[in-house]
């Protein structure tokens, strides 16, 4: 296994993802994070295991296709992005919402 830098791994986190679907893959002890396109499924968990201090059982990433853009008459893109559906093993847990 190779060894990553802490301060590395932090940047390749985004933000983690709050949606209705993503809500629902909680209950399967499964959270989603924006990452950073470059960002492989070892250094996703690796991340994910040391800013949070889980086991990770599984990484599933995703690229959906580009979303095109109008502004007037000039057609552009939204920006690309890739997301991380990570499976926690039984009994870890992430805390999204602090004192909520």
């Amino acid at each position: 296994m190779t060894e990553y830098n802490p301060r590395d791994l932090a940047d390749l986190i985004i933000k983690p993802i709050v949606t209705e679907k993503a809500t629902l893959l909680l209950e399967q002890n499964k959270y989603v994070f924006d990452v950073v396109l470059k960002a492989t499924k070892p250094e996703i968990k690796a991340a994910i295991e040391s800013l949070f201090n889980v086991k990770v059982t599984k990484v599933n990433t995703a690229r959906p296709p580009r979303k095109k853009k109008r502004v007037g008459r000039f057609v552009g893109y939204k920006p690309q992005y890739k997301r991380a559906i990570v499976t926690l093993a039984e009994g870890d847990s992430i805390v999204l919402f602090p004192d909520v």
